[in-house]
């Protein structure tokens, strides 16, 4: 069950959608298998907090198996990927972010 995300998971949600997920889900050219692993992903972020979410960007741009082949899939089908919006990431969701008050 999705629990209610707060002000900071919401931000990081909203940073995500409109940078990797929704052009994804949005597409008529994305596999079926890629749109499954977006919404895989996007549930599995929403079960977590804000600092349990920046853990998972950080975990799946080191590259575990599953997301080094997920990251495969969304370059040669031509999307963004986690990797490519990481500057921005890393800046926006950094330590102060994730002290601050909500």
């Amino acid at each position: 069950m999705q629990k209610s995300l707060g002000v900071k998971e919401r931000e990081i949600m909203v940073y995500l959608s409109e940078h990797v997920f929704d052009p994804i889900l949005a597409s008529p050219r994305a596999s079926s298998r890629l749109k499954q692993g977006v919404r895989y992903t996007i549930m599995r972020l929403q079960e977590r907090d804000a600092a349990g979410m920046v853990d998972y960007y950080w975990a799946a741009v080191k590259g575990t198996d599953p997301s080094i082949n997920f990251a495969g899939l969304m370059r040669r089908e031509g999307f963004i990927r986690f990797e490519e919006v990481l500057e921005d990431f890393r800046e926006r969701f950094n330590d102060r972010f994730l002290l601050r008050r909500q």
